[in-house]
């Protein structure tokens, strides 16, 4: 069981996500607009997010570049949920840090199977640390290599 946020203007698709997500066995939210989406990953860090590239006030691509600029939620999974068909809209995604790009209306079946392979890939994965912890770990690795020691 997995806890997805869904960041959806259209009602009726985050709907229809979340039914087919929750009937899957994982736990969804939903949230209108990126604004709203930040807001909450700074109260609640979800394990994916669903997210919708063309949405009023911040677009998809605004909010996934803030996620990636996080030292909390830079290594946060996001698959983009779009209507945008473009080749280079999909490169884009890639390019700001999404993994994997789901074209609307959306194919329950492929839905699923990207959810899945994008949990799993970060399921095995090392756990999340904020990069402040992850930059004072490799510090102290350091601080304490004999390497260093000789050099000194």
């Amino acid at each position: 069981m997995a806890r997805i946020l869904i960041v959806d203007d259209d009602e009726i698709v985050a709907d229809m996500a979340s039914k087919l997500l929750f009937d899957a066995g994982h736990v969804c939210g939903w949230v209108a607009d990126g604004e709203r989406a930040l807001e909450i990953l700074r109260w609640r860090r979800p394990d994916l997010l669903l997210l919708d590239h063309d949405m009023p006030g911040l677009t998809g691509a605004q909010v996934l570049r803030s996620l990636r600029s996080s030292a909390e939620t830079y290594d946060l999974p996001v698959i983009m949920f779009t209507g945008l068909t473009g080749a280079e809209d999909e490169q884009h995604a890639y390019y700001n840090g999404a993994q994997a790009f789901i074209r609307k209306p959306f194919n329950a079946k492929m839905l699923l199977h990207e959810v899945n392979l994008v949990l799993k890939a970060r399921a095995e994965r090392p756990q999340h640390r904020s990069l402040s912890e992850h930059l004072e770990q490799a510090a102290g690795r350091w601080r304490d290599s004999p390497e260093k020691r000789i050099m000194l």
